[in-house]
């Protein structure tokens, strides 16, 4: 691996640790803590961990399309790539910053579409980056449905609230 491979993996791990600072900026706190949660909500200390290793993964997937083909070779699948990332960044001010599950529930369906579209197009270019945002998609299916599940449950009107 040369120098500039190096600096560009750097890149694409600054890039995810970036959209990740949010997510350290609007953490849980006393509002969280008061809403009704569903049964099977892991505890908060598991959340810290995954997405560390997800946004490795995310970081390294990335790069692999970036090293194989570059910017010019996949304008659109890394352009897809950087609104995944961007539509993440956006979930944690949206759900604890606004306190608003609804928005946040919005946002975390177009962040679980763009992951799709994210592996549909890196595929063709590179199938292990393709295949190391799967387990990102699992997760992100699974944070949708706890965020639906929050939002239902702490709704003005419903028979939970």
């Amino acid at each position: 691996m040369n120098f500039a491979s190096i600096i560009g993996l750097a890149c694409f791990v600054a890039a995810c640790f970036l959209a990740a600072l949010t997510g350290a900026l609007f953490r849980p706190g006393e509002w969280y803590e008061r809403l009704k949660k569903p049964s099977w909500r892991p505890p908060n200390r598991l959340f810290a961990p995954v997405w560390t290793a997800l946004y490795l993964m995310i970081a390294v997937a990335g790069w692999l399309i970036w090293r194989k083909a570059g910017f010019a070779g996949a304008g659109l699948p890394l352009a897809v790539y950087a609104s995944q990332l961007i539509l993440n960044a956006a979930w944690s001010p949206l759900f604890f910053g606004l306190h608003r599950p609804d928005l946040g529930f919005i946002d975390i369906v177009l962040v679980w579409v763009s992951i799709i579209a994210t592996i549909v197009l890196f595929y063709p270019i590179h199938v292990v980056a393709a295949l190391l945002l799967v387990p990102y998609f699992a997760w992100v299916a699974f944070a949708t449905a706890l965020n639906f599940a929050v939002w239902r449950l702490n709704s003005v009107g419903s028979p939970q609230a």
